[in-house]
């Protein structure tokens, strides 16, 4: 515990969070609302919460990169053999589409690799 920067594990959940924003807001918001059957975005007054969370699981994720070695092809694996098999099960038992899938697949992809850059930038 005491190698770790945590400069660069706050500035990696910071990307994390930026990354999802832009993801499922501009670039893929509307996509995303339709292929999840939302009508509307969640209750504005548990945003705060819903954000404080997402945060602290980027921030394990980011450390759990930097145990791992932080660089991109350990991001890319880590999607690959954990992220990327874990959501399957969203379309293989509760029947969300493949195209929502991919998508939110896609995030978690970009997430990890931008995680794993700014870990490597500040390494």
């Amino acid at each position: 515990m005491n190698d770790i920067n945590w400069l660069a594990l706050i500035a990696a959940g910071v990307a994390s969070m930026i990354v999802g924003y832009i993801w499922y807001g501009p670039l893929f918001g509307k996509a995303w609302m339709k292929l999840s059957s939302k009508k509307e975005m969640t209750d504005k007054s548990e945003m705060p919460k819903i954000y404080a969370i997402l945060f602290a699981a980027s921030l394990v994720t980011a450390y759990v990169l930097s145990v791992l070695g932080g660089g991109m092809q350990t991001a890319f694996w880590v999607w690959l053999g954990f992220q990327a098999t874990l959501l399957l099960h969203s379309v293989l038992f509760e029947g969300k589409s493949w195209n929502l899938y991919f998508l939110n697949a896609g995030h978690q992809l970009v997430s990890l690799m931008s995680m794993s850059w700014v870990l490597s930038y500040f390494g």
